[in-house]
């Protein structure tokens, strides 16, 4: 057990220790458990700090216990000054001075201490000598015999008590009935039957209105029986009216519950027709990636084709310094013919001569073809998609479209695109300067179906979704863009007999204004996008 003590505490001016020093509890306050006084000598407990030694017995050198305090102002614990004084001729063991008995103040007998009342909500102090007067006859809080109920109440709530509380005291009606006097105790039962006690109609749920006391509710209910009985009736008829209203909202709802278990359903059913497009997508994503294969087993044919092409393009230059020594010859031969008609070597000489220039000439046409049809496939392998989705990249817009109002290039191609490698061929064509009812004010975007290689294997009509879209540039990304279902009967998109169909698409696709001031053309380039839903496409 520790206990704190407080070392800034003084002695008062009758040489005491306060008077509640703080290792004594005051045994009426029950702010814990009372501190265990020992038989001899001081306190032994282990402190939270250190005690200072004016706080400690000049004999036991222990902490003080009940303080004795010597004319020459040393201190002892009580028991070691008893120890002291039953000598003959008592010393202090500080000082050795001598110890008259007579002269020891003792704190728990000093008559002008100042003490706090014994009862709890007393916050008064009064001396040691006037604490028991205090305590019988002028303490607020001295118990008190009621002259009514003879109960014990605290002497300053008496009065209260008897105004408000004392079940004994005696009081009147406060609605003046013939009952004039009667006990508090009794007053709530007299007030349920006081015949003057205000009160309201007994079929006030019902709407009756009527007030007043009790005497005159009873003979409301005796006269106004027709009137209840109406009142009763108006009262079942909201309540069938509202059993209606419920029976028709329990309608209403068994018709929701219907409908949201055939929303239910409906959403099941596409459950499983998701998982259904979830598996043809991952058979899809494995065809794709056979396909892959394939892709890259092209490109290592191009590349060893681009190999092939190396020794063509130098017998292209070798034939044109063949073709530089041809001219030469021609030269030569006019010179021969010029100088001798008649040599007949000579003329041999010329027709081997031109013989080989034949020859040149069509080896020179046929690198030139080969070339061609090289450089073509070369750039459809490089741009072609195959997924549906074209991103078109137009450079120079300033110049294409001032050729385009001049009617030099009134539109462009955009390069093929497909909705997979077996798939449709179709491509965008554009007007700079707008066709039809756009032309001068709107850029005109429009679809194209292109005759494939393996438009025998696949569905016609053409029904699948378009979108057509301008690129926003600019960091906000409001793409415009426009979408259509095809027209079946439409011959844009059946089977093509011909190279491509005729386009079809949007006239006022998007304001020139709208287009030039905005953030879709930057570096002289705009992108055009064109998406085709894929989604429903079967495989052919």
């Amino acid at each position: 057990m520790t206990h704190r003590m407080e070392p800034s505490k003084k002695l008062d001016a009758a040489g005491t220790l306060p008077a509640n020093p703080p290792l004594k509890l005051h045994p009426d306050r029950g702010a814990g458990p009372a501190v265990l006084v020992p038989e001899q000598g001081g306190y032994k407990e282990r402190f939270v700090k250190a005690v200072e030694d004016k706080y400690k017995c000049e004999k036991c050198r222990l902490v003080l216990c009940n303080p004795k305090q010597t004319e020459c102002g040393h201190r002892f614990c009580e028991t070691c000054m008893g120890s002291l004084l039953s000598s003959s001729s008592p010393k202090c063991t500080a000082c050795r001075e001598g110890i008259s008995k007579d002269k020891v103040h003792l704190k728990n007998d000093c008559q002008f201490e100042e003490l706090l009342c014994v009862r709890a909500d007393c916050k008064e102090k009064v001396l040691r000598k006037d604490l028991r007067d205090h305590v019988d006859k002028a303490c607020k809080y001295r118990e008190a015999t009621c002259g009514h109920c003879r109960s014990q109440v605290p002497m300053i709530t008496l009065q209260k008590h008897e105004d408000t509380e004392c079940p004994c005291v005696v009081v009147s009606c406060p609605h003046k009935c013939s009952v004039q006097t009667l006990l508090r105790s009794e007053l709530s039962a007299h007030l349920s039957e006081c015949v003057n006690a205000p009160s309201t109609c007994s079929f006030k749920r019902y709407g009756c209105v009527f007030q007043g006391t009790n005497q005159q509710i009873k003979a409301h209910e005796a006269s106004s029986a027709v009137q209840h009985v109406n009142l009763l009736k108006e009262w079942s008829n909201s309540l069938e009216k509202k059993v209606s209203l419920l029976q028709n909202e329990s309608v209403e709802k068994n018709k929701s519950i219907q409908s949201l278990h055939n929303q239910i359903c409906s959403f099941e059913i596409e459950i499983e027709r998701q998982k259904e497009m979830l598996r043809n997508n991952e058979s899809k994503i494995l065809h794709l990636q056979m396909w892959k294969r394939v892709i890259d087993s092209q490109a290592e044919k191009l590349k060893e084709l681009d190999k092939e092409i190396r020794p063509f393009r130098q017998s292209w230059e070798e034939a044109g310094s063949m073709k530089s020594s041809v001219e030469s010859l021609q030269s030569r031969v006019t010179e021969l013919e010029s100088v001798d008609k008649s040599a007949g070597q000579a003329a041999r000489n010329t027709g081997l001569l031109e013989s080989q220039l034949s020859r040149h000439d069509q080896m020179l046409s046929v690198h030139d073809i080969r070339l061609a049809d090289m450089d073509l496939r070369f750039q459809v392998l490089e741009t072609a998609s195959y997924n549906g989705v074209l991103i078109w990249k137009i450079r120079d817009y300033k110049r294409r479209k001032q050729e385009a109002v001049m009617g030099k290039t009134l539109s462009l191609y955009s390069q093929p695109f497909y909705t997979g490698y077996f798939g449709y061929k179709m491509c965008a064509r554009v007007y700079l300067n707008g066709d039809g009812m756009g032309k001068g004010t709107h850029l005109s975007l429009f679809f194209v179906i292109m005759r494939g290689e393996y438009d025998a294997l696949l569905p016609w009509p053409f029904k699948q979704k378009v979108t057509l879209m301008l690129m926003d540039q600019g960091s906000s990304r409001r793409h415009l863009g426009d979408a259509f279902k095809p027209d079946p009967n439409s011959s844009s998109f059946k089977k093509p007999t011909g190279e491509m169909n005729i386009a079809s698409g949007c006239p006022v696709f998007v304001a020139q204004t709208v287009l030039e001031n905005g953030t879709y053309i930057k570096d002289d380039t705009i992108f055009i996008k064109v998406i085709v839903d894929t989604s429903d496409l079967p495989d052919p």
